[in-house]
């Protein structure tokens, strides 16, 4: 599966980078066929803390599922998304499943 992380605005650190591929990579245990993510980062420009907007795009054939966070931290960001996303992967197995048993 493919990666592909984009930052606004700023210049992720290598850390941060393997970081993000190590976490998606993960969710390949859930659902075997994605085909690529697509991760975005971005910093909002506010007073806020939880300024940091991470978004994943996971790309799975006929499908494609995508969710956005705002976190302290893009590593939050990035673990409360890929968290979520494993329950929409799950959600979708099952969907597959089902509807070949039938």
């Amino acid at each position: 599966m493919k990666v592909f992380i984009q930052s606004v605005n700023f210049n992720a650190d290598s850390d941060l980078l393997k970081y993000i591929e190590k976490k998606i990579e993960g969710l390949s245990k859930f659902y075997d066929k994605i085909i690529d993510a697509e991760v975005f980062l971005k910093v909002q420009k506010t007073s806020d803390k939880e300024n940091k907007i991470t978004e994943i795009k996971i790309n799975i054939p006929g499908n494609e599922f995508m969710m956005k966070k705002e976190a302290k931290s893009f590593e939050e960001g990035v673990s409360l998304g890929v968290d979520s996303l494993k329950r929409q992967l799950k959600k979708a197995k099952e969907k597959l499943r089902d509807s070949v048993s039938i």
